[in-house]
């Protein structure tokens, strides 16, 4: 059966059952799920996945049906069929778990992804969180990377370097699947 790859991507208020309420209605409607991920963003809960479709399936057909489902009348919901087919991206291999931590202030998250550009490397994951320690807004974010064998020491210090002088507090660690 012919099928086509697509982005899905839910983002309604939070709650227990959202994740197995959207899957179950994919499943039920034949469509496979690739790189999937779940994220609650202040009130409200994301999911976004690579789906493959079956042919017969319009896109504006899962958005309503994801619609009419219980709570979900509410939700921004968007199916985009996929146009990078045949495109060159970086690896995707993850190399490094890299941690920063430190006061929240603007430009953090900006100053800290710029630096990978300057040795190749590719963010493949990404999660930053804003939490209150001890009565003190703190910005930790987790970047889970690619890097180019024989960049890795440079890349790490001038990471670490960057991220001292916005202070924050970085610590990396090479990772399980390498």
């Amino acid at each position: 059966m012919a099928e086509y790859k697509a982005l899905l991507s839910v983002f309604s208020k939070d709650r227990v059952g959202l994740i197995s309420l959207v899957t179950g209605f994919l499943f039920d409607k034949g469509v496979n799920l690739g790189d999937t991920s779940f994220a609650v963003l202040d009130k409200g809960g994301e999911f976004t996945s690579v789906i493959e479709v079956p042919a017969d399936i319009a896109e504006a057909e899962l958005v309503d049906g994801l619609r009419s489902l219980e709570g979900m009348e509410d939700a921004d919901i968007d199916v985009r069929r996929f146009a990078f087919e045949d495109a060159n991206t970086p690896p995707t291999e993850i190399t490094h778990r890299i941690r920063c931590e430190g006061q929240d202030q603007p430009g953090v998250l900006a100053r800290l992804s710029e630096v990978f550009i300057n040795f190749d490397a590719n963010i493949v994951y990404l999660r930053s969180d804003q939490v209150e320690i001890g009565g003190e807004k703190k910005f930790i974010t987790l970047f889970s990377v690619y890097i180019p064998a024989g960049r890795t020491d440079n890349c790490l210090a001038a990471l670490d370097n960057t991220a001292s002088a916005l202070g924050q507090t970085l610590t990396s660690e090479t990772s399980d699947l390498i």
